[in-house]
C-alpha cells in the first residue's frame, strides 16, 4: 500500500510486480493511471512503455486493461476539458503501443454523473476519440453509480462498438444494487468486472466478509454468457503479506465460478 490507499500505482516496484504475478499465476495485470505524476507514467513515456512490453513477453503477463483513475480525478464537466482530452489520447496511444484493448473510466466519487445525468457532456467528450478506439479495436468501459433504472439510458447513447460497462461487485453492493435487476437492465454491455467486497454503505473488506452476492453475480454474468476478465481489486491484507491474500481470493473466486448451475 502507498499512503494508506487500497491502489494506485506502484512508483517504486511497479516493474517487480510482473515476476510476482508470473510466480502467482496471476497472468493479467489491469494497469492504473492517477493524477499523481500523469505524464511520467510508464504507460505514457517511451521507454517505459517497450519496459513494459520487455516484462510481458519475459514474465507471460498480459495487461488487457487500464483503469483511468485520473479521469476520475479530473473530469471534464468540472474543469477544463482540453487538457484531459490531450491526457485520455495519450493513454490510448500507450494502450496501442502495449496491446491493451480496455479503458476503464470510472464516473464515481468525484467525477460521478449525479442526479441530474450529465450524458450530453459525456458524450459529447468521448466522440472524438472513437476514430482511435476503432483504429485500435479499443474499447472504453464505463463505471458509475447509476441505478439499474437509469443506467439504460445512459448507456444506450454510446455505441456497442466503442463503449460498454465496466461491473464494479463491490461498489455496486456498497450502493445497495441488486446483482438480478443490474445485469438485467445492463448485463448485456458489461465488458470487463472488478472482483471486489464492500459493506452496504461501506469500505472495501475481505471477499465474502461484505454485502456484496457472488453467487448471484457469478450466475448472472454466467446467463448472461460474460467471457471476459475478472480483475480483483480487494483488501489489502492487515499483516502486509499481499501476494497470499491474493491467492486465497482467487480460489474464492474460482469457488463461487464453480458453484454456478
Amino acid at each position: 500500500m502507498r499512503n494508506g490507499r487500497i491502489q494506485s500505482f506502484p512508483w517504486e516496484t511497479w516493474r517487480e510486480e510482473f515476476e510476482t504475478a508470473s510466480r502467482m499465476s496471476l497472468k493479467k495485470i489491469e494497469w492504473t493511471i492517477d493524477s499523481e505524476n500523469f505524464t511520467s507514467n510508464p504507460l505514457l513515456t517511451s521507454d517505459g512503455r517497450q519496459e513494459i512490453i520487455g516484462l510481458k513477453s519475459q514474465f507471460n503477463v498480459d495487461i488487457p486493461s487500464v483503469t483511468c483513475d485520473y479521469f476520475m480525478e479530473n473530469p471534464p464537466w468540472k474543469s477544463d476539458p482540453a487538457p484531459i482530452m490531450v491526457g485520455i489520447e495519450s493513454i490510448l496511444l500507450g494502450m496501442a503501443e502495449i496491446d491493451a484493448k480496455i479503458l476503464v473510466v470510472p464516473l464515481v466519487d468525484n467525477s460521478s454523473l449525479g442526479s441530474e445525468i450529465k450524458t450530453s457532456q459525456v458524450e459529447a467528450f468521448f466522440r472524438p476519440i472513437t476514430d482511435l478506439l476503432r483504429e485500435n479495436n479499443m474499447r472504453i468501459a464505463f463505471e458509475t453509480d447509476l441505478s439499474a433504472e437509469a443506467f439504460p439510458e445512459f448507456i444506450e447513447e454510446f455505441g456497442e462498438d466503442c463503449f460498454g460497462i465496466n461491473y464494479d461487485i463491490g461498489n455496486s453492493a456498497s450502493l445497495g444494487f441488486d446483482p438480478a435487476e443490474e445485469f438485467g437492465a445492463i448485463g448485456k454491455r458489461v465488458i470487463n468486472v472488478h472482483v471486489k467486497d464492500r459493506l452496504l454503505g461501506g469500505t472495501t473488506v475481505p471477499l465474502g466478509s461484505g454485502s456484496a452476492n457472488f453467487p448471484m453475480v457469478f450466475k448472472c454474468l454466467k446467463a448472461f454468457g460474460y467471457v471476459g476478465n475478472l480483475i480483483m481489486q480487494t483488501a489489502r491484507a492487515t499483516d502486509d503479506n499481499h501476494a497470499a491474500v491474493l491467492v486465497k481470493y482467487r480460489e474464492q473466486v474460482v469457488s463461487w465460478m464453480e458453484e454456478v448451475k
